[in-house]
């Protein structure tokens, strides 16, 4: 089964420039260690929350921008392989490469996909997703996905990936289960939805709000007020 890393980060917005000359270097370096595809994706909606927020669970200050990013390995098998030789490169090594932000902040994890609708496309706009799901709720989830995510597609979206957590370590300053506030009988789920652009997005959203089937009695399988949600446009892909 795929691997999925995910990742959120908040990156002094003046290191912008800075930022991608990082990215491409580290993430050419992983896909010639067997990285699939992956995206680095530039903070564009991201807004606050009272409960949860992207900027929240990265402590993201004022002057930093928050960053979204996923890296698809053939399998948890093949990234493990790959991260013993991968600081041996160059280019992934703190030294020699540098991170231009905080990685004390940085939140991180593995997740393996439960549902997917449509397939990768270069660029686009994305809306990223983080939400704490019960651990016995995984096929509730799926079902549920199955269900909405097809409505998104109506709507003009191109790629939805619905990813579970598998190894979310706990962090010091930052995690995944910090992010959404979750219960020790809860996972993490990791998404994203691409659209070809962002008003596409824009459009679609508006649209899918007048849709009768999201109605406001609509049972999620989730707590939705914990959910963090907001919109990226990628940066650096491979």
């Amino acid at each position: 089964m795929t691997y999925i890393q995910g990742f959120v980060a908040a990156v002094p917005t003046a290191n912008r420039k800075v930022f991608v000359t990082h990215a491409q270097k580290a993430m050419e370096g992983f896909h010639d260690h067997g990285l699939l595809h992956g995206a680095e994706c530039w903070g564009d909606d991201v807004p606050d929350g009272k409960l949860t927020s992207f900027p929240m669970s990265v402590k993201a200050q004022a002057d930093e921008t928050v960053v979204f990013a996923w890296y698809l390995w053939p399998s948890k098998e093949a990234h493990d392989a790959a991260m013993k030789d991968a600081m041996k490169d160059p280019r992934l090594n703190m030294e020699t490469n540098p991170m231009p932000f905080d990685g004390k902040r940085v939140v991180y994890g593995g997740f393996e996909p439960v549902f997917e609708l449509g397939s990768r496309q270069p660029g686009g706009y994305f809306d990223g997703f983080i939400c704490a799901v019960p651990k016995d709720g995984r096929e509730a989830f799926r079902s549920f996905a199955a269900e909405v995510d097809p409505i998104f597609m109506e709507y003009g979206a191109t790629w939805i990936m619905e990813n579970w957590s598998v190894d979310i370590p706990e962090g010091t300053v930052t995690d995944f289960r910090r992010a959404v506030q979750a219960a020790p009988d809860e996972d993490v789920m990791f998404s994203w939805t691409q659209w070809p652009d962002k008003a596409a997005r824009d459009e679609g959203s508006r649209r899918m709000m007048q849709d009768t089937r999201f109605s406001s009695d609509m049972q999620m399988p989730f707590d939705g007020k914990r959910m963090v949600i907001g919109g990226f446009a990628p940066l650096v892909e491979v």
